[in-house]
C-alpha cells in the first residue's frame, strides 16, 4: 500500500488513495488506528483516504482520527488534500472541490506551498455557554461547522499560557467531555496577542491530546472572536505551536459564513506501508 505523509502547520497526516476501491472501507478505522500510531507505525494525527467523488466534487476525502474514529472534516487536512489533489491533476485552475462527511469544501492554491480552504459554514453558534472544569467555571463559545457539525468549544483565557501543561490538558479534557456537549468537542484556549492577532492551542477529540495546530479550531476561534468584537475576522493571524494560520470570515448580524483558512503545507514523505501488523 502506497502512502504520502503530509503536514500543515504541524498537523500531520497519512494519506492513501482508494480510487479503485481496492481497500475495504470497513478496514479504514483499523488502518487509521495502526498507521497513525507513533513509534509503532508511521505516526500522524489522522488518516485521509482519497476516494472517487459521489456528489459533484472533484475528489472525496474520508477522514479518520488517530484513534480510528470518524472525523467529519479536518481543515488542515483539507488544505493538504487540496495540494495533493491539485498536483495529481484533480480540479481546475488551481481549485479543487473536496467532498467530506460535513459537506463540500473548496481548496485553492495560493503559492507552491500555501493553500486556502473554505471551511464548512457554522450550523450552530452559541457565543456564551458555561462549562465547568477542575472546579472552575468557564464561558466558552460553542460552534459546529458543517452538517453533521464539527463541534468546537472556544475559551478566551488570557492566562492560559501561565497554566502548567498538565493542568491545561486536564482542563481541556474535562471540557471536551462536558455533559452539555452531546458529541464532545474540540477545545481551544486562546488569547488576543495583538491587533487582529491571536495565540491559541487546541485539544482535539479523537487524538485526545493537544495537536500542533487545528484548522477547524482556528476557523471556529476567529469566527467566535470576530462575532464578539475582539478581532476583525479579515486575514486574522492565529499562532499555534506548529505554525501560523490566517482566517477570514464574513460576519453580519450575528451570523457567519465563508470561513477561509490559509496556511502552509509540507510534503514529508512518500513510500510503501510495510507494517507487518497489518
Amino acid at each position: 500500500m502506497l502512502f504520502t505523509k503530509m503536514q500543515g502547520a504541524g498537523n500531520d497526516f497519512v494519506l492513501i488513495e482508494n480510487l479503485d476501491g481496492s481497500v475495504d472501507t470497513a478496514e479504514y478505522p483499523r488502518l487509521a488506528a495502526r498507521l497513525c500510531s507513533r513509534r509503532l507505525s508511521i505516526g500522524a494525527d489522522g488518516l485521509m483516504v482519497l476516494e472517487p467523488p459521489r456528489e459533484g466534487g472533484d475528489v472525496r476525502m474520508a477522514f479518520f482520527n488517530s484513534d480510528g474514529s470518524v472525523g467529519e472534516m479536518c481543515g488542515n487536512g483539507a488544505r493538504c488534500v487540496s495540494r495533493y489533489a491539485i498536483e495529481r491533476g484533480f480540479g481546475r485552475g488551481g481549485e479543487v472541490g473536496i467532498e467530506t462527511t460535513a459537506g463540500l469544501v473548496t481548496g485553492r492554491r495560493v503559492s507552491e506551498r500555501m493553500y486556502t480552504v473554505r471551511l464548512n459554514d457554522p450550523t450552530v453558534i452559541d457565543l456564551e455557554r458555561r462549562v465547568e472544569a477542575r472546579g472552575r467555571e468557564y464561558t466558552v463559545s460553542y460552534l459546529e461547522l458543517g452538517d453533521p457539525g464539527i463541534p468546537h468549544a472556544v475559551a478566551l483565557c488570557p492566562q492560559w499560557r501561565d497554566m502548567p501543561e498538565e493542568e491545561l490538558r486536564e482542563t481541556c479534557r474535562q471540557i471536551r467531555f462536558w455533559r452539555g456537549f452531546p458529541k464532545g468537542a474540540n477545545v481551544t484556549f486562546c488569547r488576543v496577542d495583538g491587533e487582529n492577532s491571536l495565540d491559541a492551542r487546541t485539544f482535539e477529540r479523537g487524538v485526545e491530546d493537544f495537536t500542533l495546530a487545528c484548522g477547524t479550531g482556528c476557523g471556529s476561534t476567529v469566527t467566535a472572536l470576530a462575532l464578539r468584537g475582539y478581532v476583525t475576522g479579515v486575514n486574522t493571524k492565529i499562532t499555534m505551536p506548529g505554525g501560523t494560520l490566517y482566517v477570514t470570515v464574513d460576519t453580519h448580524g450575528g451570523k457567519a459564513q465563508n470561513i477561509m483558512l490559509t496556511g502552509p503545507t509540507t510534503m514529508v514523505a512518500r513510500g510503501e506501508v510495510l507494517d507487518e501488523e497489518l
